[in-house]
Parts: C-alpha cells; structure tokens; sequence
C-alpha cells in the first residue's frame, strides 16, 4: 500500500464483521453502513443471509461484499483476512461477533466434551486473537503506520457477554471460551500499541437464543436494574462509539442495562416461562 491510499480521518472506513449473516452481527454491519462505512461481511454457512446483508449494505450506499470462511481452521481464517484486505484496503476495524453458543455443564446430563471445549475455543478464542494478530501485522506494516494521526487508529472489538463478571455454570464450553477472550482484550492491547486498538464489548440478553420463547425473552429481557437489557441496536451503537473512540484501548465496555449486577446461579434463559 503507498502513502496515498491509506485512510485520513475524512476516508471512508472499511470494517470486518465475523457472522454478519444474521443476528447481532447483521445489526452491527447495518449500522456502520448508516454511518458511511464500507463493510465486508463475513459467514460462515448462511449464504443466502449474507448476501441479503449485502444487499441491503449496498441500498445504504455504501460497499459491501461477503466472504466465507470456517473459523474454526486457521487456514481459512488467515485467507479471509488476505481476501478483506485485497479488497477493501480501507480497513479500519475488524469486529469479532461470531461465536459458538451450545449448552453444556458440569452437573447435567450434557457435560462438557473434548470436542465441544475445543470448538468453543477455535471460533470463539482462537479465531478472533488470530484476526487480531494479522490485524496488527497488516497495520504495521503499512508505508506510514495508521497510527501516526491518533485520530485514526484503528481498532479490533471482540463480543463478549456480561456473565462473565456475573458468572453461573451453565453453558460451561462458551464462558470458558469467553472468559479467555475477554483475557485476551489487556494482552492483546498492550502488544499491538500503537498501531491497534483492542477493546471487548459485552452485551447483555439481546435476542432470543436456543429453545427460549419470546414471552421467555421478553421476561428475561426485563431482569435488570433498569428493567430492560441491550438491544441489537445499543449494542451497534456501542460498536461504533468503540471504533471511533481513539482513547480507548484494553478494557470492556458492558452494555446490558446493568444486567451483571444482579448474581444468579443460573443463566438467565433458565429463569423463565
């Protein structure tokens, strides 16, 4: 890349959304779309909703292309990477929303597993630090580093989920995956200064998950201080508020209407009708 190519604060943007097919990550990919960004957006085995995504991406005005990949093998993960970069490089910011979400627990007729742990940590753990990584590398390695003008540093969001300060032993696979990720925000932080922010983002109960209904969600929904959870679209604006916040770096912002505050020996999904 020479000089001349890479992005002033003025540019157009270019983010990376992992599972930005559907749920969470299709509301994160819209919503930087509204706001002027460029947006590949990545899945896994949802075609048909990715592509929608697109579509809808580009109605907005702004470009957006999809790109497939199983998180769960490092080779694809590094090709995904080659191929964003190859087409848009206006990359700013790349945004870990896919994840594995599958029960399991201790004390349960569905314990932990070698191979559900080791999924769990592939494309919850593994993939996104790996991004991460060549995140870094890419940015470092540029003609005059991006962050020479502080107002552009670029920055890597990793989804985690409030139940982390609030724990409870359901779900076992996914919090230990999650647990090491949100390890990952200090470490990663303090070894990609200057040239990258790293930053999680933890969301409350935002949509439905698994088996529950939407009365169940709606019940759920309401379990906090401030008698609502996140939204999709809170947890997009918090999204963009973290890839635009240049001094921000190393730390996790809890978006979950004070959900984390209330303890509770079982995830919350188990709490209702």
């Amino acid at each position: 890349m020479n000089p001349s190519s890479i992005p002033t604060a003025q540019q157009k943007k270019a983010v990376l959304v992992t599972g930005a097919a559907k749920r969470l990550g299709r509301e994160i990919a819209l919503a930087f779309a509204r706001q002027g960004w460029d947006v590949a957006v990545h899945y896994g085995q949802s075609a048909r909703e990715a592509f929608a995504t697109v579509e809808e991406i580009r109605e907005l005005g702004s470009n957006a292309q999809a790109f497939q990949a199983d998180l769960g093998q490092e080779a694809e993960v590094k090709r995904l990477f080659s191929d964003v970069v190859n087409t848009f490089d206006n990359l700013h910011c790349v945004i870990n929303s896919a994840s594995i979400f599958e029960y399991d627990r201790a004390n349960s007729p569905t314990p932990l597993s070698f191979p559900s742990l080791q999924e769990h940590m592939q494309v919850n753990v593994a993939a996104p630090i790996l991004l991460s990584q060549l995140m870094f590398d890419w940015c470092k390695s540029q003609d005059n580093p991006l962050a020479v003008v502080p107002e552009i540093i670029p920055s890597v969001i990793h989804l985690l989920d409030q139940k982390l300060i609030n724990p409870n032993p359901d779900y076992l696979s996914y919090t230990l995956s999650k647990s090491a990720l949100l390890a990952s925000v200090e470490l990663l932080a303090m070894d990609c200064a200057p040239h990258l922010r790293v930053v999680g983002l933890a969301p409350g109960i935002s949509l439905p998950s698994g088996d529950q209904t939407e009365t169940g969600f709606a019940q759920a929904h309401q379990m906090t201080p401030l008698r609502k959870s996140s939204t999709p679209n809170d947890i997009a604006s918090a999204a963009l508020f973290l890839a635009n916040a240049t001094a921000i770096t190393g730390t996790t912002l809890y978006v979950d209407g004070g959900q984390h505050l209330l303890p509770s020996t079982r995830d919350v999904m188990f709490k209702t009708n």
